[in-house]
């Protein structure tokens, strides 16, 4: 997909748009919804330049606290000390990932519970099992702790996804506890440390 919304000044220059963050609010005076901000994309980029994340919110407690703005605060003050992980203990992340063409991320497993969801592309799900599944723009995949990678099929198109991951409980199969498994790992992503 092209587009004519260019890309975020921060953004891996490729076929797909550029973001902005929409944050409603309330008119202190009448009580009525109002758009407070726009946020354009603020990419972060990884893998030699092979994906990228735009952090678009977080949370940090359950159920979040709207009260004064503090969830606003709340995300401001995690998306500035630069040490979020995947996920947020006792929170949530929204997160969008570009993935480039051909590329296939680590295989990783967090501590989570995440809905993926294809943007853009067409995007395959590979588990540790060897279970395999293609999954395309508007397809969801509900991830539960699992051990995975995302590959994007296309060779020449990038692809998008969108990612919310929730905190979770500890998952324990067989008796063993999954914590999260960032595998090599990805230089400048820090551990989420929620499974400790």
């Amino acid at each position: 997909m092209s587009s004519s919304r260019p890309p975020n000044p921060t953004q891996i220059p490729n076929n797909l748009p550029g973001l902005t963050t929409h944050l409603t609010g309330h008119d202190p005076k009448t009580g009525k919804a109002i758009v407070q901000e726009s946020r354009p994309g603020n990419w972060s980029i990884y893998d030699d330049k092979l994906m990228a994340f735009n952090v678009v919110y977080t949370t940090s407690q359950f159920p979040a606290d709207l009260n004064n703005d503090a969830d606003i605060k709340a995300h401001d003050e995690v998306t500035s000390k630069g040490k979020l992980g995947l996920v947020n203990s006792n929170g949530t992340v929204c997160r969008v990932v570009d993935f480039a063409p051909g590329y296939e991320c680590i295989m990783h497993r967090t501590q989570s519970l995440d809905y993926g969801i294809v943007l853009e592309g067409t995007i395959e799900l590979i588990l540790d099992s060897g279970d395999r599944k293609v999954i395309q723009r508007g397809d969801v995949a509900v991830q539960r702790g699992t051990m995975h990678s995302w590959k994007n099929i296309s060779e020449t198109e990038w692809a998008r996804m969108i990612f919310v991951l929730q905190d979770c409980e500890k998952l324990e199969i067989g008796g063993q506890s999954l914590k999260e498994d960032l595998g090599r790992g990805v230089d400048g992503l820090p551990p989420s440390n929620n499974d400790s």
